[in-house]
């Protein structure tokens, strides 16, 4: 136990990467969100927030503040999943806008949506099985505490992604519509994958089941765009995500 006496700090550093990287797309047209962008932002927030102060007090005396929390804490990420779940049809609307009004969405075509909405069905599929596996081994210290600290990596794609990526526009602006959008995605995984290595390595998790998982989930997002651009992916979304 004594090694985790500073996870919560080190759980920080991935607080404010997400937060770094949603600021603008989210903050910048606050009162023009959809209630659901709302209620997703701060569910997915405030579960961050519960991965730095649950280790905290769990390795600081406090067991039954930890279990109180913990059962607040699988409501929450009930909500983080179903909101971002229950949100997907934007992606699908947004991919008939694009292609309506090309000129709006320059660089943005269809197809990148249709990716965004295939790789987050594996994203929140994902959390939500670590989610379980924390819950079936919540006696396990270790195990508990890793299939939940794995969720953040899970799921920091979109947040810093869209930040990464608004920067990248930012840069290549004078170049717009041609700009490769998908490029700072390969870039955002990158990152996500050394933070995930790293924190692995320093608590000795490199193997663990919930690393492989967090690692498979990130390593699936390169394969955005194919899947984007697949007619037949296309198609099976179109058919399940109804509005």
């Amino acid at each position: 136990m004594n090694k985790y006496k500073t996870l919560h700090i080190w759980m920080i550093l991935p607080m404010i990467v997400m937060q770094m990287g949603i600021f603008r797309d989210y903050w910048g047209d606050f009162s023009e969100n959809a209630w659901s962008v709302h209620i997703h932002y701060w569910t997915g927030t405030i579960w961050y927030v519960y991965l730095i102060i649950q280790p905290y007090f769990a390795t600081h005396g406090q067991i039954s503040q930890h279990r109180t929390n913990g059962i607040i804490g699988m409501f929450l990420a009930g909500g983080v999943c179903l909101t971002a779940l229950s949100m997907m049809h934007r992606d699908i609307e947004t991919t008939q806008k694009a292609l309506a009004t090309p000129e709006q969405f320059g660089p943005f075509q269809p197809w990148f949506f249709f990716g965004v909405a295939a790789v987050e069905i594996v994203m929140m599929t994902a959390f939500g099985f670590a989610i379980l596996k924390s819950i079936i081994h919540r006696k396990e210290i270790e195990n508990h505490a890793w299939w939940l600290i794995s969720t953040v990596f899970i799921i920091m794609m979109p947040a810093l992604g869209r930040g990464i990526q608004n920067v990248y526009v930012g840069m290549h602006i004078k170049e717009f519509p041609n700009i490769d959008i998908i490029l700072p995605i390969y870039y955002t995984q990158i990152l996500i994958i050394g933070m995930l290595l790293l924190g692995a390595w320093k608590y000795d998790k490199l193997k663990h089941p919930a690393t492989l998982l967090a690692l498979g989930v990130n390593l699936f997002i390169f394969m955005l765009e194919p899947i984007g651009r697949s007619e037949n992916m296309q198609l099976l979304l179109k058919t399940l995500i109804k509005g």
